[in-house]
């Protein structure tokens, strides 16, 4: 299999960014995105299509078993982990372009600061300040939220979300999801009250979140339970 990889570069924060592109033949047919950056950063002598050497390729990955979410990446300009995308797939097109998510300040080529997924956790008192327990009635939603990667990949194809915004997407409802179904009408007040401004008023309902899972989680059935918790249980109780 013969393919050219065009690699979105950006040596930091503050340089332009540029494609370098890498024709390669490859022989392995079950080689993912993330064994081909390993294999080609392994390489010191790799050079691109115009004879320049291939300097390291900065990338993220921890588990490479489709289970930490810190591969995430635009492959073709989709948003996949890279752990879990097959070259075989792109055999037809003989072009792979990578690049870095497009809604996270980039760090180094294809690695970006996710660190707003976790402010707008904190953001949204999502944490627990009394016990919480697990009953027939909830297993199942904490289970479902407990998946989520915090990968970033459903906030890059949401239509709504962007850094800085007063919507926090899919990122924060899912594990918003788990604490609100664990402690019910009576608990996290706080919760349900920043639940309604930063994700029920700015949710668009285009589910585009649940479409590009990698987790696979079910996004309409968490947004449903969560929003009747937060908002609808909340309005008639009074």
């Amino acid at each position: 299999m013969e393919v050219v990889i065009e690699i979105r570069r950006q040596e930091d924060a503050e340089s332009s960014p540029y494609f370098q592109s890498i024709k390669l033949t490859l022989e392995k047919e079950n080689l993912t995105v993330a064994s081909l950056l390993r294999e080609i950063n392994a390489d010191s002598d790799i050079r691109d299509i115009e004879g320049k050497k291939v300097s390291y390729i900065g990338w993220e990955c921890s588990c490479l078993q489709k289970k930490c979410g810190a591969c995430a990446m635009l492959v073709n300009g989709k948003p996949k982990l890279a752990c879990d995308t097959f070259l075989r797939d792109y055999e037809r097109k003989g072009r792979l372009t990578l690049a870095p998510l497009s809604k996270f300040p980039v760090i180094k080529d294809l690695i970006v600061d996710r660190g707003i997924l976790y402010n707008n956790l904190k953001d949204i008192k999502n944490y627990l300040e009394e016990e919480a327990g697990l009953t027939d009635k909830n297993t199942d939603t904490a289970y479902e939220a407990s998946r989520c990667l915090m990968c970033g990949c459903c906030l890059e194809v949401c239509p709504n979300f962007y850094v800085g915004g007063n919507f926090y997407g899919a990122a924060s409802f899912v594990p918003a999801a788990r604490l609100l179904t664990a402690l019910g009408k009576g608990g996290a007040e706080e919760l349900k009250r920043e639940y309604k401004e930063h994700i029920y008023k700015g949710c668009g309902k285009s589910l585009a979140c649940k479409d590009i899972c990698p987790a696979g989680i079910d996004m309409d059935k968490l947004l449903s339970k969560s929003n009747a918790i937060a908002v609808w249980k909340n309005l008639f109780k009074h």
